[in-house]
């Protein structure tokens, strides 16, 4: 398993609207891309204009095929929405989370 960090700067007033744009996508993501496992949402307590998602994919190679498109269709309206900062992949290890 693997998982990517996103990270985004939302404007204050496209907040609400990212949050629901996030859902749907990681939604139709998971239900229609090979490897895809979902993902989660964290917002900032500092900067609540600050978010990281997080998805998981069953391999690297999955979520490359799914990258390999310059902006990936399924995530246009986050990034007509944000400003994606940053994107990394990391090998998942570990997982004690309940």
């Amino acid at each position: 398993m693997i998982r990517v960090t996103y990270k985004w700067k939302v404007k204050e007033e496209d907040v609400a609207e990212f949050k629901a744009a996030w859902a749907a996508t990681t939604t139709a993501i998971r239900a229609g891309t090979p490897g895809a496992r979902g993902s989660f949402m964290l917002q900032s307590h500092q900067d609540p204009t600050l978010f990281i998602t997080i998805a998981r994919w069953d391999k690297l190679e999955d979520w490359q095929a799914f990258w390999d498109a310059a902006h990936p269709p399924q995530m246009e309206t986050m990034h007509a929405l944000a400003e994606r900062l940053s994107v990394e992949s990391f090998e998942e290890i570990d997982d004690h989370t309940i």
